[in-house]
């Protein structure tokens, strides 16, 4: 019997996870402020969540200033989207 969970990837496990790649897979990148927003979290929740994201090479950073104000934004790698993909699938083929 094959193993219906097999592809589902642990990372993705958190929905605050899944909502970050869900975001950042239909737009270009998003700022933090954005995510942030679109998700209803605290600084610090967020933040821990993207820092897991950004260590598994799922997202990267880029940082600047828009006038004196920092601004950073995310952004998918290609790795990101391969996986997320794969997980999608998976959890697609587990409800049919």
């Amino acid at each position: 019997m094959e193993n219906i969970i097999a592809n589902l990837n642990k990372t993705f496990d958190s929905r605050i996870r899944l909502g970050i790649m869900s975001i950042l897979s239909v737009n270009d990148a998003a700022d933090f402020n954005t995510i942030k927003e679109l998700l209803q979290l605290t600084d610090g929740n967020l933040a821990s969540h993207l820092k897991a994201l950004e260590a598994a090479e799922y997202i990267q950073t880029t940082k600047q200033f828009i006038g004196r104000k920092p601004n950073t934004k995310y952004q998918i790698t290609g790795l990101g989207k391969r996986d997320f993909k794969e997980h999608l699938d998976a959890l697609e083929k587990l409800i049919k």
